[in-house]
């Protein structure tokens, strides 16, 4: 259920946006409750902790064509003299920058997606200690096994005149890190699953953690990749870094407005093999960055990028919207409630195409597939992407080899890239594990995903 701490301002935020209103034209209270709990069994440690969690207010006025914010630990007797001295709307733009009041439409709603399964901290402590146990008698290599469990529940309140939202989601993240050794080589592996239901989350786990250990393994034998341009194969955990890189940041509009973007000069035009279609939105599926109403009091979206190659639109927060004479897309995410709202990823994903994994398998004459993602970076003004994998697998003649190549870099143009996809499978993953900065700060959770994707690209 609901915060009950959040759920008892409600009235409270009820009570400043009537006495606001009479001073501005518009207002708004956003309040956020997040608790993180961290459950972690490893080979040398075991531990329990609450880690970043937050509860705070935000206080959003508009009059005269500006907006500003004030925020605060509790509303409980917060007066509105206190904001109103606060706020300085003079000093928040230039004279001259002024933007459209967002119009709003009466709602009253309550949302909930809670973890069915209520695992105790003893319960998940023994799970997870018992695959720690069984990958040690697995393979003496291994010297250090680490498992990590985190369950965040979020509530959130929304409040203006028009609207009275509040919304309360769950998310779990399991994830393994091997680390093994042979004479003075040492490799790591990891893998993340992510779920709803802590349970389903747990099982995923234990059914995937031999093979993590295998893939860390086989790392200890894995050569580097000549350097050159190859057919590739992304596996839906890299597809979804493409999509990240590729078109997530480049079409976040607060981007267009600040003329940072070269997406804005291509929609309407193709950017992409006509077999791509690319996604974003809290509503597009369920993971990690799924939720029911963004910090602006928008309601969740699903937003087609780009259909059939074609780029479509961006996503935005209201602010940027506003800006550009755009509907909001329910992008609009805070990392706590101290900092502004940008527009953000959520789930970021390609959708499916009609191709079987075991036919794209079969028609490279000799690539890799790639797997794993380790990291990405992007020029959204430039379109230059750069995307890491842990490891590649090769192929030959349609067969894999048993040869590993790691790690492996792939970097380029990003409509060269897109445009180079000849294949697209029917099955879809999306995943969520980590966290997403704009540009060096501003961190939110996030997901991505797609399909296996045939291309070509440079690796090194």
């Amino acid at each position: 259920m609901l915060d009950q701490y959040l759920k008892s301002r409600i009235k409270d935020a009820e009570r400043l946006v009537e006495q606001l209103q009479k001073h501005y034209d518009y207002v708004s209270v956003l309040g956020t409750c997040v608790r993180n709990k961290v459950i972690l069994v490893s080979t040398h440690v075991n531990s329990i902790d609450d880690i970043d969690s937050e509860c705070g207010f935000v206080i959003k006025v508009y009059k005269d064509g500006r907006y500003s914010e004030f925020s605060c630990n509790d509303i409980r007797d917060l007066k509105s003299s206190e904001v109103i001295r606060s706020v300085k709307l003079d000093q928040v733009f230039s004279k001259d920058f002024k933007v459209k009041m967002l119009e709003e439409q009466p709602h009253r709603e309550d949302y909930l997606r809670e973890d069915p399964a209520r695992l105790s901290d003893g319960e998940i402590t023994r799970e997870l200690t018992e695959v720690k146990d069984a990958m040690h008698k697995k393979d003496e290599r291994l010297i250090n096994f680490a498992a990590r469990y985190m369950k965040r529940e979020t509530s959130k309140i929304f409040v203006s005149a028009k609207k009275r939202l509040t919304q309360k989601y769950d998310w779990i993240n399991v994830m393994q890190m091997d680390v093994v050794r042979e004479g003075d080589v040492i490799k790591s592996n990891y893998e993340a699953e992510g779920e709803a239901d802590s349970a389903l989350a747990l099982q995923k786990f234990k059914k995937h953690a031999p093979e993590v250990l295998d893939i860390a393994l086989r790392l200890l034998k894995a050569k580097p990749v000549k350097p050159g341009k190859y057919t590739i194969i992304t596996d839906p955990s890299i597809s979804g870094l493409i999509a990240h890189e590729a078109f997530g940041h480049g079409v976040e509009m607060d981007m267009f407005v600040k003329n940072r973007a070269k997406a804005v000069d291509y929609v309407g035009k193709y950017v992409a093999s006509d077999l791509v279609n690319m996604y974003d939105g809290a509503s597009s599926c369920l993971s990690a960055a799924s939720y029911f109403f963004d910090d602006d009091g928008i309601e969740a979206h699903n937003t087609q990028i780009i259909k059939d190659g074609i780029l479509q639109r961006g996503i935005s927060d209201s602010l940027s919207a506003m800006e550009l004479g755009t509907e909001p897309t329910g992008n609009g995410r805070r990392q706590d409630f101290s900092r502004k709202v940008y527009t953000r990823m959520t789930n970021t994903w390609f959708g499916p195409g009609k191709d079987k994994y075991e036919d794209m398998i079969k028609s490279v004459k000799h690539g890799y597939l790639l797997c794993q993602t380790n990291n990405g970076m992007e020029d959204p003004k430039n379109w230059q992407i750069q995307c890491t994998a842990s490891y590649g697998l090769e192929i030959k003649d349609g067969r894999f080899t048993g040869e590993m190549i790691a790690p492996v870099v792939i970097s380029g143009y990003v409509i060269d890239l897109l445009s180079s996809i000849s294949m697209v499978s029917d099955q879809v993953t999306v995943h969520g594990s980590g966290m997403c900065g704009k540009g060096h700060k501003e961190w939110v959770y996030v997901s991505d995903g797609g399909p296996y994707l045939k291309a070509e690209a440079k690796l090194g």
